[in-house]
């Protein structure tokens, strides 16, 4: 089992048939993608794969196709949010029948971000999969719970099984910088959200990992390998350089993703089951150009 988590881990999008069912077959294409891209992980599902609209069954077959894809090269991390502790823990035994050891988990907005509602939440998972280690998503409303800093730590305190923090509330910095300035020596790092718009910052802060969307995999493993390699320069230049695109992804979404999976030659085709905004040709324009000035033909 991997015992910590550092570098570039994507969020994988789920791919779609044309009549957008669940495309099975598929998902392996993306995972090798993220594989050779030089990630140190991958995540499925998550919020960039469509997950609210995925049925336990779907997430199931795509989540055997991820571990069988990644050949235990690099670690998987199971998405298990859902609306109850019943659903997580469904969601989380499926990984640990895989030989996942890492499960992702969003308390749901619907128990509100007060200390107790989302403590008695988490009571209730560890207490059902004591062997797994968790990472606490924590995103901003109104999509995520929105948890303070101070909650997150009185949960990590509390929980010694959450090894990990995802933070992406907005302005994640200043959370990151409250969380690592008073974690417990349980809490092995934060890792940064957002889609990688604010890596640096992150970064800066003592954020241990990323987790964006996987449309510019390999340009972000090159950032971070630049920026652990003290080449801050050079990480900065990479930085700036996929700012175009990820303001773009931000409004389009896994819509954007899978076209630029299209344009690499690993997906045929960009349906999603979200609402997003639609790509039309000055938008997909715009990414192409993008995607050129990345050096991707």
């Amino acid at each position: 089992m991997t015992s910590t988590l550092n570098g570039i881990l994507p969020v994988l999008p789920t791919p779609f048939t044309e009549v957008g069912a669940a495309d099975v077959a598929a998902m392996p294409a993306l995972v090798r993608y993220a594989v050779d891209s030089g990630v140190s992980g991958v995540v499925f599902p998550g919020f960039a794969s469509e997950v609210e609209h995925l049925e336990p069954q779907e997430r199931k077959d795509l989540l055997e196709q991820v571990v069988a894809a990644a050949k235990g090269e690099v670690v998987v991390v199971a998405g298990a949010s859902a609306d109850t502790p019943e659903a997580v823990i469904a969601h989380g035994q499926v990984a640990l029948d895989l030989g996942i050891a890492w499960i992702m988990v969003q308390p749901p907005k619907s128990i509100g971000s007060g200390d107790g509602a989302v403590s008695n939440f988490f009571q209730s998972i560890v207490s059902a999969l004591p062997s797994m280690r968790i990472i606490l998503q924590n995103a901003p409303a109104p999509r995520g719970s929105n948890l303070s800093a101070a909650t997150i730590l009185k949960l990590v305190e509390q929980f010694p099984e959450i090894a990990y923090v995802k933070e992406e509330t907005l302005p994640a910095g200043p959370a990151i910088s409250s969380i690592l300035a008073e974690k417990p020596a349980s809490l092995l790092g934060v890792i940064g959200g957002g889609g990688a718009r604010y890596i640096l910052d992150e970064y800066e802060r003592g954020a241990c990992a990323a987790m964006p969307a996987l449309e510019i995999a390999g340009e972000h493993v090159a950032l971070d390998k630049a920026w652990r390699e003290g080449n801050k320069d050079a990480a900065r230049d990479l930085y700036v350089r996929t700012l175009p695109l990820l303001t773009l992804q931000a409004v389009y979404r896994m819509r954007l993703t899978k076209y630029t999976m299209m344009c690499r030659g690993v997906l045929a085709n960009a349906v999603v089951r979200a609402p997003t905004a639609e790509l039309d040709e000055f938008s997909k324009a715009d990414i192409d150009l993008n995607l050129k000035e990345l050096g991707v033909a």
